[in-house]
């Protein structure tokens, strides 16, 4: 029989290597695991252009096509602007911004806080054919955040491609967001009526069964109220932020 100081010694002894080696592994597969978060961020980028990438060309095609990485305040002022491998100005790369942190940040600001910064990254994507600003955004769903990846046409006001995705959203319901049937219908959908910033919205029942004008709304997804009208606040709330930088660049 083994006493209890030698058991207790030999848990504690179990307890340190088993820690040890959790703590090991984690640190090997950090960088894995931030690459493969890289990857993904660029893949809804380049997707939002309708460029199809494999986590072998991704980062070949994201510098090919994605032409500059740009920053803005609230007034729609550019602060940083990242172009051909380097930062042209200020200190801060759009590819890094945590979308989480601005939200943050801007919930601060709207309480008060006016030292609160709140940094909004744009993506500008060109193929020798045409040019697309592209949005990034955070909003929320049923269970848990819901992410978007909309671009723009030059106009500033015309959808060329949107891509949706969750974290926990129903399969079947909620999680319908990130299905191409869905994202579709936002292809060539308006942000402006007749100079007007109105957003797109999501419609509970169908546009078609709606007063909402078809070119500012697509249908919502049956069953998935919650998270239809996540997308609708995500989209308005975040689109909001980008008007000054769309009227300064739409005069």
């Amino acid at each position: 029989m083994y006493s209890n100081g030698y058991i207790f010694r030999f848990a504690i002894i179990m307890v340190v290597i088993v820690a040890a080696l959790l703590s090991g592994a984690s640190m090997v597969l950090k960088p894995m695991q931030e690459k493969n978060v890289t990857t993904e961020k660029m893949q809804n980028i380049l997707a939002a252009a309708e460029v199809v990438a494999g986590k072998e060309n991704t980062l070949e095609l994201y510098n090919q096509y994605i032409v500059r990485e740009v920053v803005l305040n609230l007034e729609g002022n550019e602060v940083c602007r990242f172009e051909a491998g380097k930062l042209i100005t200020g200190e801060c790369r759009a590819f890094d911004i945590e979308l989480k942190t601005q939200l943050k940040n801007l919930q601060a600001w709207q309480a008060g806080n006016k030292q609160a910064q709140v940094m909004l990254p744009l993506y500008v994507f060109n193929d020798g054919e045409k040019t697309l600003y592209i949005i990034p955004m955070q909003g929320k769903g049923l269970w848990g955040p819901i992410y978007g990846t909309i671009a723009l046409e030059e106009d500033l006001n015309t959808i060329f491609g949107a891509v949706f995705s969750h974290k926990g959203e129903t399969p079947g319901l909620g999680a319908e967001i990130a299905q191409k049937d869905f994202q579709d219908q936002f292809k060539n959908k308006q942000l402006y009526d007749d100079g007007t910033f109105v957003s797109i919205n999501v419609v509970k029942g169908g546009v078609a069964n709606s007063n909402i004008n078809p070119l500012h709304g697509v249908d919502a997804i049956s069953g998935g109220t919650i998270t239809s009208n996540g997308v609708t606040e995500m989209l308005k709330s975040t689109f909001e932020l980008y008007v000054p930088y769309f009227e300064k660049r739409r005069l």
